[in-house]
């Protein structure tokens, strides 16, 4: 059997190779003339007395000494070949066979059953790859002061990046799109009046509905339902008003989206100076759509030349939104009228009556942009078709230094670092990873969704992680984690290893548990349908992200000057995360981490659910029952212990029995988006991290709505709701536990 290396760090060819010998039992018969047979009897009789045949052929003895030496010499030579054919034969055995190519002695290349450099020398080398040094120059290069998605200077920047992935020996390829978003009108402007007064702010929130509208103001805080809740109990009508709210807390498309729920008919959004300490006169930018990618191709990639059918996002908002100054917010804020604000909000301000009149007029238009995303890979060698995807977005409203230069250098500092271990120090990952820079990531995550929509099928299976480094670095007096579940156990160990700006603490020592975040699709919203997902960035919340003052002197000064030795730290937390998943035998990822959250569900559902029955009873028929969630519920937990113990007592060594486990693995999370709601109406469909109907806390909304006596609420819809939510964890469970027997010895 011989192992050889195709030119690919992914590629291998087995064939057999049989030698034509038998070893120390090979034979040779050799005669050497065929008269010597006639002459001692042409009849085939032998002479009971012969005479010696020397004394016979006197007159031919010295030929016959002649053949007789060359008999010897040669069969000594035939001797000595067949003792060195078989002494090399048992040196070669049990290695690699020789190469085809003359002189040349084979790499030495991995089986598949282990890695050949241990995880030790995997960290310490990886750690001195990288430095701050190095991203002075790269820091330096990247920098740009104008790369608005589809823009020059964002198609040079990706040109910038994929060289730099070339130059590392990289394979490299891109992705050409054609997506639509909204920008501010070319000509003419977006403008509010309020109380005669004209103000025309440049800033602006992609994917708001355009036009007019006049309605009075509301102040709502930050626009987030508990603030809609409080104003609902001051029995305040919100139907056709235009709320004024600060920036923060949630995203902007969650406020216009809550705000459209309360029937309101415009939102105008201001960085409070509380909040923002910004300046007073500090435009924003951002986007309004509900969802990610491309809004205009929902569920579908917009590659050139495709053709659908005219579908818009269920995520794109029917109301007004506009960013507006922190000058301006205050200006409105001071000369409301009405009640005053709950106590819980702070503050001597006034929420707004009938007589603060304002008209609004957003006059945005869609443009469609021809953007690029690139990617680089380092295969893997042992299960290359498995691979962790490293993605930053490239582009920016304004000079975006913190939100994307700094993220993009942190790629590609990791793809040099990662690219340079396997040529030129041994390392061999058993899986691969993928470097992946993004455009238009500042309107919605959209060369990444649509990348994702493109490939949907094959990343499914293939993809087990994203680790996304936007933003990467936005201070220096915190550290953030946002994460699936899974990932917690990886992050920890990540965590006690990385160290902090003082080398001798490491960042869970100084940031412990409070650096992690659970819910992963607050923050990157565009993963929800594919890939796990996994966040970390030395922060303060940094004020600059979305306006034009996110410079390279700003974040400098925010972080004391450290910016590119916090760049070190986000490459080696994000660098440990990514080697350990593609170096381990299986994945790291601690499924039991969801029993919790689903058991936490299970009680408040189960909980509300007896409430309603106490005070709505004519609401739920007798036969709707807990029986069944429960059942999935414990289904999932004992599939999940079941696949811990597999892992615990597996055989590293058994390839195949390692890929099936991992498969298993990666199946949870894809395994928990709802599979009966479409991307189009909830692109977040994630049952327990996601938002809709579909989801687990929806259920027990739901279950409040009926036993409040909402008149929105619908039991039949319920029901329904609960079905398939039930239905969805029972499936997980069932592709945990593998294949379909395992089902039935499971349940006995």
């Amino acid at each position: 059997m011989l192992l050889q290396f195709n030119g690919e760090p992914h590629s291998y060819t087995f064939f057999n190779l049989t030698q034509n010998m038998e070893g120390d039992k090979g034979q040779v018969e050799m005669k050497l003339s065929s008269d010597m047979d006639e002459e001692v009897g042409g009849n085939g009789s032998h002479n009971s007395n012969p005479k010696p045949y020397v004394a016979q052929k006197l007159g031919r003895t010295q030929k016959n000494l002649c053949l007789m030496a060359a008999a010897t010499l040669l069969f000594f030579i035939i001797g000595y070949l067949i003792g060195f054919l078989v002494h090399r034969q048992k040196e070669v055995a049990p290695t690699c066979a020789p190469s085809v190519s003359a002189f040349q002695e084979p790499p030495v290349h991995e089986t598949g059953a282990a890695p050949l450099m241990d995880w030790d020398d995997v960290k310490k080398l990886f750690a001195d790859k990288i430095s701050p040094s190095k991203f002075e120059s790269v820091l330096s290069e990247f920098t740009s002061a104008d790369h608005r998605a589809g823009s020059p200077g964002d198609k040079a920047l990706a040109i910038k990046v994929i060289t730099k992935f070339k130059t590392y020996g990289m394979d490299t390829w891109s992705d050409e799109l054609f997506v639509k978003v909204q920008d501010p009108p070319a000509s003419g402007y977006n403008k509010f009046v309020f109380k005669g007064t004209e103000q025309r702010p440049t800033g602006f929130l992609s994917y708001s509905a355009t036009g007019k509208v006049n309605g009075t103001v509301l102040y709502a805080y930050y626009g987030q339902e508990s603030d809609f809740i409080l104003l609902r109990d001051k029995n305040i009508n919100l139907t056709g008003r235009v709320l004024l709210v600060r920036a923060g807390k949630i995203s902007f498309a969650e406020k216009v989206a809550n705000a459209a729920q309360m029937n309101a008919a415009a939102v105008l959004i201001y960085p409070d100076p509380t909040d923002y300490p910004i300046g007073d006169t500090t435009e924003l930018f951002g986007h309004v759509h509900m969802g990610s990618g491309d809004p205009y191709t929902p569920g579908f990639p917009s590659f050139n030349h495709t053709q659908y059918p005219p579908v818009k996002s269920s995520g794109l908002p029917k109301i007004l939104a506009q960013t507006i100054t922190a000058a301006m917010g205050t200006s409105i804020l001071r000369q409301l009228g009405g009640q005053n604000v709950p106590q819980t909000w702070g503050g001597i301000n006034r929420l707004g009556d009938e007589s603060d009149l304002i008209t609004l007029e957003v006059n945005n238009v869609l443009v469609e942009k021809e953007i690029h995303n690139v990617f680089g890979v380092i295969k893997g060698f042992v299960d290359a078709d498995r691979y962790v995807v490293i993605g930053a977005q490239r582009d920016a409203w304004g000079p975006g230094f913190a939100s994307s230069t700094v993220g993009t250098s942190v790629l590609v500092e990791l793809a040099r670092s990662i690219s340079d271990m396997v040529k030129n120090d041994g390392f061999k990952p058993r899986r691969s990873i993928v470097f992946a820079s993004w455009s238009a990531g500042e309107y919605g995550s959209v060369g990444a969704t649509e990348w994702l929509e493109g490939y949907l099928t094959s990343l499914n299976m293939k993809a087990f992680s994203y680790i996304n480094l936007d933003g990467v670095v936005g201070g220096r007096n915190g550290f953030k984690v946002a994460a699936s579940p899974l990932m917690h156990s990886l992050i920890e160990g990540a965590l006690k290893k990385v160290s902090t700006l003082n080398k001798a603490v490491s960042l869970f020592t100084q940031f412990g548990r409070n650096s992690r975040e659970s819910n992963p699709l607050k923050l990157v919203s565009s993963w929800d349908k594919s890939f796990l997902t996994h966040r970390g960035f030395p922060s303060q919340e940094y004020p600059f992200f979305g306006t034009m003052l996110d410079t390279p002197d700003r974040l400098k000064s925010l972080t004391s000057g450290d910016v590119t030795r916090l760049a070190e730290i986000a490459s080696q937390f994000a660098g440990h995360i990514a080697l350990r998943l593609v170096h381990n035998h299986l994945l790291g990822m601690n499924l039991t981490r969801y029993n919790d959250m689903i058991r936490t569900h299970v009680y408040w559902i189960n909980k509300r659910l007896k409430d309603v029955r106490r005070m709505q009873p004519q609401l739920l028929p007798k036969d709707l029952t807990m029986q069944w969630f429960f059942s999935a519920s414990g289904a999932y937990d004992r599939a999940a212990h079941q696949l811990a113990e597999d892992v615990m007592n597996s055989n590293l060594d058994d390839i195949e029995m390692c890929r099936i486990i991992n498969d298993r693995i990666m199946a949870v999370e894809r395994n928990f988006l709802s599979p009966y709601v479409s991307p189009r109406e909830s692109p977040f469909r994630h049952i327990l991290l996601g938002s809709g109907p579909h989801t687990l806390k929806a259920l027990s909304s739901h279950l409040d709505a009926l036993k409040a006596g909402n008149p929105g609420a619908d039991a039949d819809l319920f029901r329904n709701q609960f079905a398939l939510a039930t239905w969805t964890v029972q499936s997980c469970a069932n592709s945990l536990a593998g294949d379909i027997w395992s089902l039935a010895l499971m349940e006995t």
